[in-house]
């Protein structure tokens, strides 16, 4: 009978030991993982889809986009939204998020992200087309070190903490500025994007690249260069 009860208090031991630490390990490791994949939608040039519909009905209102309903985020909706966002007072980044969705008066979905808190395959597409706007004619590694950059960034606390915010912020890249951005990505270009995002950093933590020959900003020779790749140089 003692012998039953000893056992007895060792699994009870064992039970409450569980209650107390996996159940709380559990609930928390549901709520990250729901977190992650049902985070706020992000809305910028390519994106496609009922919530970008949602977006120009409220432009063309508001009479900032002139032009048709078609649920493609292009050039001319990703202007009407950046003269929209400086007329009341949002950051001018041409990306319609939460706080710009809210202003605008809509309500974005979710949409299933990575547990790393981004949508790989479209992230990973948007960097491809980015890679193929800055570095098309590079050696391969060249590649996948601006990608790499962007990614870079987007860890760092200075930059927006978004791909699609990185590569669309005001000046940072000549692909977005000159249209660049919206060809379509060749095999090199994706496969480069894939090796980034899988953690492969040429650079070393650079949060720079410039092409000396054709860089007009003279911030940028401020810059501590680290590493040469191509036509490229590297720096942070």
């Amino acid at each position: 009978m003692k012998r039953f009860t000893v056992i007895t208090m060792v699994l009870v031991l064992v039970f409450l030991s569980i209650l107390l630490f996996y159940e709380p390990y559990s609930m928390k490791e549901a709520a990250n993982r729901y977190n992650a994949l049902y985070a706020p939608r992000l809305l910028y040039w390519g994106t496609q889809g009922q919530d970008v519909k949602n977006v120009q009905w409220q432009l063309v209102k508001w009479k900032y986009l002139i032009g048709k309903v078609d649920g493609i985020y292009g050039p001319e909706t990703y202007r009407a939204v950046r003269r929209f966002q400086a007329k009341n007072g949002l950051r001018v980044d041409g990306i319609v998020g939460p706080e710009t969705a809210a202003a605008l008066g809509i309500t974005l979905s979710s949409t299933p992200v990575s547990a790393q808190g981004m949508s790989r395959q479209g992230d990973e597409y948007l960097l491809a087309r980015a890679i193929h706007g800055e570095a098309r004619g590079e050696p391969y590694v060249g590649k996948v070190a601006v990608g790499a950059v962007i990614l870079n960034r987007v860890r760092n606390p200075k930059f927006p903490n978004t791909i699609a915010g990185v590569i669309y912020q005001p000046l940072a890249f000549t692909a977005v500025a000159d249209g660049q951005i919206n060809l379509t990505p060749d095999k090199d270009s994706i496969r480069a994007a894939r090796d980034a995002l899988n953690g492969w950093d040429p650079t070393y933590g650079c949060l720079y690249y410039w092409n000396p020959a054709t860089a007009t900003s003279k911030w940028i020779w401020s810059r501590k260069i680290t590493l040469k790749i191509g036509k490229h140089w590297f720096g942070i």
